[in-house]
């Protein structure tokens, strides 16, 4: 316990009581961001979601890792796809239909997204997130300005590391323009002599992955940056990164900072790592490990240390997460049970106290790029004083504490991200 009590208080200790009830996180947790298409239902609407969760609750189902869950979703999904089919198909280039095409296979995404939730732990959940790509493929596809997945070499693959590194890349449609009125308002000019596009390197977290980004990457073309987004360790097998070794995601940044390098028209001057949740731990020790390639990072809701110490792991399948994070995290790092994971994983993989060498990127005093860490106080799932403690180490962190808000700080934390990064972005050209 970090100097005596938590900042949750009683909180700590308290079971929010929808882990184990489907009836309970649809009408206590999920059904308010349901309706406003707002985490984990972003891309979605309510009326695809509604049907399904009465069928949950009427069932009696409660476990998210049955395929019985799974399978519920299924239908829904797949019939928006045929609906987009059938548009394209019948219709074809007729701007109308393909806006309508466009939306249903978002809203197929968002269903596909929930139905794999919370984790990627079972064959049929493999299965759905390969569908879930692929529909999202041929919405993207659409698109004004299309993603594009990238596959990228591993060069530096070592100790059970893959050896590709699938990415997907979102850039401004062409090079970079300044504004007409010969102010930035917050934006980024362009270089007429390079025409390269500022980089967000977005690293996902525990059950949101590549195509779960839509509006960040949309968010990021209104200010002529460029996004690649990537997967994380032990989450998708599109992360090629051996989930047990605590420097594998050393290796993988290289390769990934490497690539952007390579390609002309991405400014490996202006790269800024943005780590969502879980993936927040991996931009934070990107930021010391990769100091002089970042021009900054941002751990948005982000672990350390304590998030993955026993006494914060026994009491975290109580908090808001919706289906609990034991499973899920046994998974990720590679454990065999969770007492394992208990034991062993702080010692393992702590940047403050890791005890491998390397491992402790923070509590050995290293160096960071500006780093921002963004966070609501109340959050259950990766504690606030895991962002805190970074100020008693290295060089000096800038911090944003949402008070009363639970995990990532919604809904006020984009207005704090967003400004930073384009100031950060503006001081390379200052």
């Amino acid at each position: 316990m970090p100097d005596g009590t938590w900042v949750l208080g009683d909180l700590f200790t308290k079971d929010y009581g929808h882990a184990r009830s489907i009836q309970k996180l649809w009408t206590q947790r999920w059904k308010f961001p349901c309706s406003k298409a707002v985490y984990p239902f972003h891309d979605g609407q309510f009326s695809d979601f509604e049907p399904i969760f009465d069928h949950l609750i009427k069932e009696n189902i409660n476990d998210p890792y049955t395929d019985e869950y799974t399978n519920a979703f299924l239908p829904t999904a797949e019939d928006l796809v045929e609906q987009a089919e059938t548009l394209e198909r019948d219709t074809p280039g007729k701007e109308k239909n393909r806006k309508e095409a466009i939306d249903l296979y978002l809203r197929a995404n968002a269903v596909f997204r929930i139905a794999r939730f919370p984790y990627i732990g079972t064959p049929l959940k493999e299965q759905v997130f390969e569908r879930q790509k692929e529909v999202y493929a041929k919405g993207f596809r659409l698109w004004d300005v299309p993603i594009e997945e990238v596959i990228v070499p591993h060069t530096y693959a070592a100790n059970g590391d893959g050896a590709d590194i699938p990415l997907y890349i979102r850039k401004p449609p062409t090079s970079p323009q300044p504004q007409t009125n010969g102010h930035t308002n917050g934006y980024t000019k362009a270089n007429p002599q390079t025409k390269k596009h500022p980089v967000i390197l977005l690293i996902t977290g525990l059950d949101g992955h590549r195509p779960d980004n839509t509006l960040r990457t949309t968010d990021h073309l209104t200010r002529n940056w460029a996004t690649l987004i990537c997967d994380i360790p032990g989450t998708t097998r599109d992360c090629p990164s051996n989930r047990r070794d605590p420097l594998a995601p050393d290796r993988l940044f290289t390769s990934i900072l490497d690539y952007i390098a390579a390609t002309p028209d991405l400014d490996e001057r202006r790269v800024i790592a943005w780590g969502l949740s879980a993936g927040g731990y991996y931009a934070i020790r990107l930021a010391h490990t990769h100091r002089e390639r970042l021009l900054g990072a941002v751990g948005h809701g982000a672990g350390t240390h304590h998030y993955i110490g026993a006494e914060w792991l026994r009491q975290v399948g109580k908090h808001e997460y919706p289906f609990g994070l034991e499973r899920a995290y046994v998974a990720k790092y590679g454990y065999a049970d969770f007492d394992e994971l208990m034991e062993r994983c702080q010692d393992e993989f702590s940047l403050v106290s890791g005890k491998g060498e390397g491992v402790p990127v923070v509590g050995h005093g290293m160096s960071s790029c500006r780093l921002l860490l963004v966070n609501g106080t109340l959050d259950g799932c990766m504690p606030i004083e895991d962002s805190a403690l970074l100020a008693d180490y290295g060089s000096v962190k800038e911090m944003r504490f949402l008070k009363g808000r639970a995990h990532m700080g919604y809904p006020e934390a984009n207005g704090v991200v967003f400004p930073w990064m384009e100031s950060v972005m503006r001081s390379v050209e200052e």
